[in-house]
């Protein structure tokens, strides 16, 4: 099994690297017991109805990035009829990325604890909220994953070791 090489660190130290899913993991677990925490601390029926503005934001920015990651592979690889990337461009959906990533998988730990007590609780209100915590969860899985792939699709592709010589050949001056 090979290792990924990491980015050489940066002046202070520091590396930016793939978002971990372990990260995603402990962010959307504690996300869920605050949600588990707070809805159970409070009396629900105090409470006003979920929204469904905020799964409709989810699920639109899930669309945009998944069309981002498409594009911006299909320019990296230079494919025919694609104009090709702008390197800043693709510096800011990564960043754009990482922050979705980490957003929606707090969305979603908070929408599964959400989900989990309102499927838990029998009044009739936790029943009406039910859809809105199930498709806000969906939404905010789907955020995560179009990130990730938007992530991914970001990456410089690996050229082939002929080109690689050709350009170490190509760096040296004075010799042929």
């Amino acid at each position: 099994m090979s290792q990924a090489k990491s980015p050489p660190p940066g002046p202070d130290g520091s590396r930016m690297g793939p978002t971990r899913i372990s990260t995603l993991i402990v962010a959307a677990l504690a996300a869920a017991a605050v949600a588990w925490l707070l809805i159970s601390a409070f009396y629900y029926s105090g409470i006003p109805r979920l929204p469904w503005l905020p799964v409709v934001t989810l699920a639109a920015l899930a669309v945009l990035e998944a069309y981002a990651a498409v594009n911006t592979r299909g320019r990296i690889e230079r494919k025919p009829g694609r104009d090709p990337v702008n390197p800043l461009l693709v510096a800011r959906f990564v960043v754009l990325a990482k922050a979705s990533a980490l957003a929606g998988s707090i969305f979603a730990g908070f929408y599964a604890g959400l989900s989990g007590w309102l499927f838990v609780e029998t009044t009739r209100a936790a029943t009406e909220d039910r859809p809105a915590a199930g498709g806000g969860l969906l939404a905010s899985l789907a955020l995560v994953g179009a990130a990730l792939w938007l992530e991914r699709s970001c990456r410089v592709p690996e050229r082939p070791d002929d080109e690689r010589e050709q350009d170490q050949r190509e760096s040296r001056p004075g010799q042929r």
